[in-house]
């Protein structure tokens, strides 16, 4: 195991919050009410990283007081009071709040009951045009009455599932939020999703309710997906009703009910009062080498997490506005929504990332005046890389936090971000998963930035680095665990009768505590660094390293545009280690660039990980959510065939693949 990379023992951070910014942050006032109603350690004048220190102890040794004080703060609405916090804290098996009824969706649209907010945007759905369209809460709330009251209508129940075939628009916001009224669970792919790739997740639950668009704009064209509902309504023999949204401005087809007639209706919102771990809704792995796992989290759990995540860890509230670049078919949808849970004003942008130029989503921040924009780590880079200017461009005087996540944020990212949006930017690089919908670690709003780390494990995440033997290691590479439960873990994975795939896929190598799958270094100054899948590691000689840490460093250069890196046990015991390269327009895989990318690994990471081959491709396969597919070409090039190694419907290009599938031939 090799000890990661460290700066100086007290490195000087890229940016710390001033003082008027850590008193007047969420998490300052919590933990001073916390500290007066239910015991926590009071913040250390002048001390926010020890404050937040003692807060995070706190929260992981005492989690029955401190998510009692979280659900008190936060006002959590309780129909019915629960027995205890945490009745079990096994691990899968955790017992959170018995007893107590509340449903997520009287939560979200709990601002619309003031009336000096029913005119204010609780949504700003924003297209390829970049114009803001709001929706009012008072909107917002009629349109989830009338829906809610038209599900039950069609014979809608609690624990029947109701799908989505969406892009990010309101509609699908409408459709989750009354879904959760009538305590059904919701499930959605977004519609680049082909019909396979749908089918293998929604089969899966067996829904009753199927919402769908005729079509899409992405990257200024129009795509029909006519035919592709059709698939789907074929493939769905439970459905009982599907509801046409017209994008494109068709018709309904046969059979299917107009959106328009169901969301006019005056009905009054009912919200189902259902168990603290009545399912919510169902999310999907990657799905790259079988069937997606369809993961199960409870209304209840999602709530008290999110409320946790957004207030605290945010900083978000009323008055805020949240951007998050995203779609239906990523858990970060699921997030943004949340954000109607503490009274922010949700931006919704329905397009391509980089339509019509690399700064699209500079463009849709300043227009929407978002106060936490968040976006992927490959999105920035390629802002840099595209030399996109945006503190000079566009007016982001409102952006007090750029988030992002999907990768590790390389320390290049960092320095870009700081240099060329704002150098009063907190930039919080963060780390979670669709497991928990939720982060592990990253944004704190008290804390300070060192470039290329997650600011801190999040409250009430007992988040370690252990080695192979199960120990807690500090300043070296280990697997992220996290050692008591959260709220938002699944409550099972549908089709698991007996949890056996469920304890497999966290729980096989540490019985009794959660393994995630990724290595991690936790900091002796308590900050995190990601490093990349644990099932993909570079293990040379017996020197292990993250993929990312490759990454980041290749691509700095400017002739790569993205990259791949593969460890191959063969057969014969030895091993091999190409690195696949998709090069910048204009690039030519030379030996002068062969040399600068070995020299590149081997000066700034490890001269045992520079790679046997590097080898150019025409692209990089990744998930239908954007993350690299490490394992799968792992397989092809051990000799897997390609329907064994890989499930197609879960790749963007599968054309790709067959690159590596050939090669393993050439090399068999």
């Amino acid at each position: 195991m090799t000890t990661a990379p460290q700066p100086a023992d007290r490195p000087e951070p890229l940016w710390s919050p001033g003082g008027d910014r850590v008193a007047g942050a969420r998490i300052t006032r919590f933990q001073s009410w916390a500290a007066e109603h239910h015991g926590a350690p009071a913040a250390v004048p002048g001390d926010p990283a020890a404050s937040y220190a003692a807060l995070h102890r706190w929260s992981v040794t005492e989690s029955e007081r401190f998510w009692q004080a979280v659900t008190e703060w936060c006002d959590i609405r309780f129909s019915s009071p629960y027995e205890r916090v945490l009745a079990d804290r096994s691990m899968p098996g955790a017992v959170w709040f018995p007893g107590a009824t509340v449903n997520y969706a009287e939560h979200a649209l709990r601002a619309a009951e003031d009336p000096a907010r029913a005119d204010e945007p609780a949504l700003l759905h924003v297209d390829e045009t970049h114009e803001p369209r709001p929706v009012t809460w008072a909107e917002l709330r009629a349109q989830v009455g009338s829906l809610a009251a038209e599900l039950r209508a069609l014979g809608v129940r609690p624990g029947d599932r109701v799908s989505a075939y969406l892009p990010n628009i309101p509609q699908a916001v409408v459709a989750l939020l009354a879904t959760a009224a009538v305590g059904a669970v919701w499930t959605s792919c977004a519609p680049d999703f082909g019909a396979r790739s749908v089918l293998d997740r929604f089969q899966q639950v067996e829904p009753v309710v199927l919402f769908t668009v005729d079509g899409y704009h992405y990257g200024g064209k129009r795509h029909d997906r006519a035919g592709t509902v059709a698939e789907l309504r074929a493939g769905l023999p439970t459905l009982r009703a599907v509801v046409h949204i017209p994008l494109l401005g068709t018709a309904a087809p046969g059979g299917a009910l107009e959106w328009e007639a169901l969301t006019t209706g005056a009905a009054e919102p009912v919200f189902e009062q259902v168990p603290f771990d009545h399912p919510l809704w169902v999310l999907y792995s990657s799905g790259t080498t079988g069937l997606p796992k369809a993961i199960v989290q409870s209304q209840g759990g999602i709530l008290v997490e999110h409320v946790k995540q957004l207030a605290l860890h945010c900083d978000l509230g009323p008055g805020d506005r949240f951007f998050w670049y995203t779609s239906t078919g990523w858990m970060m949808w699921n997030f943004l929504v949340s954000g109607l849970l503490v009274g922010s004003t949700v931006v919704l942008y329905d397009g391509s990332p980089g339509y019509p130029d690399t700064a699209a989503q500079w463009r849709v921040a300043e227009r929407t005046g978002a106060t936490l924009y968040g976006t992927s780590a490959a999105y920035v880079m390629a802002c840099r890389k595209a030399e996109v200017h945006p503190g000079r461009d566009f007016d982001l005087s409102r952006v007090k936090c750029v988030a992002t996540t999907g990768s590790p944020l390389p320390p290049d990212g960092f320095r870009w971000l700081h240099d060329e949006v704002a150098e009063d930017l907190w930039i919080a690089s963060v780390s979670g998963g669709t497991d928990v919908c939720s982060c592990f670690a990253g944004a704190v709003p008290t804390l300070p930035v060192h470039i290329g780390e997650l600011q801190a494990p999040c409250l009430g995440t007992d988040l370690q680095a252990w080695d192979a033997r199960g120990r807690p290691v500090i300043d070296e590479v280990g697997e992220l665990v996290v050692t008591n439960p959260m709220p938002s873990m699944p409550v099972r994975f549908w089709n698991d009768p007996d949890g056996s795939r469920y304890r497999d896929s966290y729980f096989e190598m540490f019985p009794g505590v959660w393994r995630h799958g990724d290595w991690i270094t936790v900091t002796s100054r308590g900050s995190v660094v990601i490093h990349g899948r644990s099932d993909s590691t570079l293990n040379r000689q017996g020197v292990r390293m993250g993929s990312a840490d490759i990454y980041e460093a290749v691509e700095r250069l400017p002739e790569i545009r993205e990259s791949l890196v593969i460890g191959v046990e063969l057969p014969d015991g030895g091993y091999w280690m190409p690195l696949f390269v998709h090069l910048a327009p204009g690039a030519v895989l030379d030996d002068a660039l062969l040399d600068r990318i070995k020299r590149t690994i081997r000066e700034q990471l490890s001269p045992r990980h520079v790679p046997d081959e590097v080898i150019e491709v025409t692209g990089i396969p990744h998930t239908l959510t954007g993350k690299r597919i490490e394992v799968p070409v792992k397989r092809l090039l051990q000799g897997t065939p390609l329907e064994k190694a890989v499930n197609p419907g879960s790749v963007d290009n599968v054309e790709l693949l067959h690159f590596y599938e050939k090669l393993a031939r050439e090399r068999g």
